[in-house]
């Protein structure tokens, strides 16, 4: 999944990686060129079909909301307190699904940020893992192409192992999806404002370190379901009892 890529040529790479390493299927999140231009077409070589089929969505929340694990990519020194794992911590938590989530046959996301910023926080905290590729502090961001091969082989790597070498975590059920955390989010931020706990200049950044908090719990669909119905209770309670 690339988020609005400028670069016809690294999107036409990218596709002709995802025909190597047996990925089948390519999401663009507002892209900044023609995906299908001469230049992408070229260099997809045996990719062009999956390019052709690619899904042009608008925003990244919508890209992944049908996604039963996401992992993001960072490059960046200036991701604040958003813990990065290694790939192999990430990608063996991709792997580590038990099966046991009513949307186990829903796809698995990685997600790659533009050209020359990469993702922004607050699209990396919509993620569930953030991984970090082990180049040169002086320049530790990589070509989006390069990156996305790296991520493929290392995922490809682990996948082909044993399952005692492949998961780094013991299997778990899959998190909540993407939106349903983030309406949850939406409607515990209307709350506190309302309830004085949070003020409008540093709610944005006092409901992040919320969402991380919930993100690193790895909360469950039943579980936000939860929250978000005592969220609503309360709301419904204060506003009944007041004059």
């Amino acid at each position: 999944m690339l988020v609005e890529p400028a670069g016809p040529l690294n999107i036409g790479s990218v596709a002709r990686l995802c025909a190597n390493f047996g990925v089948s299927e390519l999401r663009l999140v507002a892209p900044r060129c023609d995906h299908l231009s001469e230049e992408a077409m070229l260099m997809a070589v045996h990719g062009q079909a999956l390019l052709q089929a690619a899904v042009v969505v608008p925003d990244l929340l919508t890209a992944i909301n049908d996604c039963r694990r996401t992992v993001g990519s960072c490059g960046r020194l200036d991701h604040g307190e958003i813990p990065l794992q290694t790939p192999e911590q990430a990608l063996g938590w991709v792997l580590a699904s038990d099966g046991s989530s009513s949307s186990s046959g829903a796809p698995v996301a990685l997600v790659f940020g533009r050209e020359d910023r990469g993702l922004s926080n607050s699209e990396l905290r919509l993620c569930q893992r953030v991984l970090c590729l082990q180049s040169g502090e002086a320049y530790p961001s990589l070509n989006l192409s390069h990156a996305v091969a790296v991520v493929l082989h290392e995922l490809a790597r682990l996948n082909s192992g044993t399952t005692e070498t492949r998961c780094i975590e013991p299997p778990s059920p899959d998190p909540a999806a993407a939106k349903a955390l983030s309406a949850c989010l939406d409607d515990a931020t209307d709350l506190l404002l309302e309830a004085g706990f949070l003020l409008e200049h540093t709610a944005s950044a006092r409901m992040a370190k919320v969402r991380d908090l919930l993100q690193r719990a790895t909360v469950r669909a039943e579980e936000v379901a939860l929250l978000r119905g005592m969220v609503r209770q309360l709301r419904w309670a204060i506003r009944a009892k007041r004059p």
